[in-house]
């Protein structure tokens, strides 16, 4: 099932008068159905509506206006409520995602308008609880303030959500957590959450800058030893639909890497299957792969130790097929690779990169939701 919401505003969704039974003669397939309750397609359904109404009105908050738009999207008059909790939780989320409309604005960045859409993977319900689990997929249009903007932004986020029945009919939204691994969506407020520390090799790059305007430093696109634009495209053709060919990783650590590993190879890096030097390999086979192909770390000190990158200064000196990478917290471990398929004329770089799947964001909105992490830029 799929819920769409075009052209999506916080005014966009009403879910007025939506009562929702506890049990149905034709509950969902997925439903435990030993339990007290069972989901039929009206609940499911307003399951849907609901989170569509949830990440609406999260996304709105970023929108460029001269002042806050009524949050109506969530005010539903009958049907699934917000618990008291939850309400608390997403009024701070808005406010939080102001802050990173302001932060944006400095940086010389906007949106103009959004669009989600919603479906439902799968449901199920044991006792008083229901959780839904949904995939949101949003594009954001770029405002034309330097003039060179691409056109949109897009990203494809997985959800859990938790409903708890109400003793007269209806359900009510008591909880919602992403379960996506790397930076969240950029309607989502970002929390610090301890990720461990790693053991940092001897060959390791230094951190990047984060400052706008950077200091030139102009990437050869064409006739150099790699294709960089076969990069990107490789990267924009399998930022939502993955290449069969290989492995996914999202449920082992993550994607981002195995991701940007398989664009490089595709604008002509050349795989490493024997070395002597530590961290020294690079490849991928038909059932295992080297860590440096799909760890974030590993990769950093194969190209390093390889001489298969250079670090640059600052963020926004990154070209079409440069690297970024994140350490969230600033705990001395990379947690996030990115890889550029974009660069404006005014000197944007924009990624595209998996975990959350993502669609040409700024290097801009990323600082903008993530101020406290340090930032690696690559020179490919």
């Amino acid at each position: 099932m799929k819920l769409s919401r075009r052209g999506s505003t916080v005014t966009a969704l009403a879910l007025s008068a939506v009562l929702l039974p506890l049990s149905a003669a034709h509950a969902s397939p997925s439903v435990d159905r030993a339990t007290a309750h069972q989901l039929n397609r009206a609940t499911t359904d307003a399951f849907g509506r609901t989170a569509d109404a949830l990440f609406t009105d999260r996304t709105a908050a970023l929108l460029d206006r001269t002042q806050a738009a009524p949050r109506t999207a969530l005010k539903a008059t009958a049907g699934i409520r917000l618990s008291a909790g939850l309400t608390r939780t997403e009024n701070t989320a808005v406010t939080s995602l102001r802050g990173t409309r302001s932060r944006l604005a400095a940086l010389g960045e906007a949106y103009t308008a959004a669009d989600t859409e919603v479906t439902v993977d799968r449901t199920r319900v044991k006792g008083e609880r229901a959780t839904a689990w949904v995939t949101e997929t949003t594009t954001l249009t770029y405002k034309k303030i330097r003039g060179d903007e691409p056109a949109t932004t897009g990203f494809r986020a997985h959800h859990e959500l938790t409903f708890t029945a109400q003793s007269d009919g209806t359900w009510k939204l008591t909880g919602e957590r992403s379960t996506d691994q790397g930076p969240r969506q950029v309607n989502q407020p970002v929390t610090s959450t301890p990720l461990g520390k790693t053991t940092m090799a001897a060959v390791d790059a230094p951190r990047a800058a984060t400052s706008y305007p950077a200091a030139a430093n102009p990437k050869k696109l064409t006739g150099a030893a790699y294709d960089y634009a076969a990069m990107a495209t490789y990267a924009e053709k399998y930022w939502k639909n993955y290449n069969p060919a290989y492995r996914k990783f999202n449920s082992a650590g993550g994607d981002c890497t195995n991701y940007l590993s398989q664009s490089l190879k595709a604008g002509g890096w050349k795989q490493v299957t024997s070395s002597g030097e530590e961290y020294g390999t690079w490849s991928y086979g038909t059932s295992t792969q080297t860590d440096t192909w799909v760890g974030v770390n590993e990769w950093s000190w194969f190209t390093q130790t390889a001489k298969r990158s250079k670090p640059l200064a600052n963020v926004y000196q990154m070209a079409v097929g440069d690297v970024m990478q994140m350490d969230f917290n600033k705990d001395g471990s990379k947690d996030h690779s990115m890889i550029t398929s974009y660069r404006s004329s005014s000197g944007i770089p924009y990624l595209t990169y998996h975990d959350t799947d993502t669609y040409r964001r700024s290097v801009s909105s990323i600082i903008a939701s993530y101020p406290n992490s340090a930032y690696y830029a690559y020179r490919t």
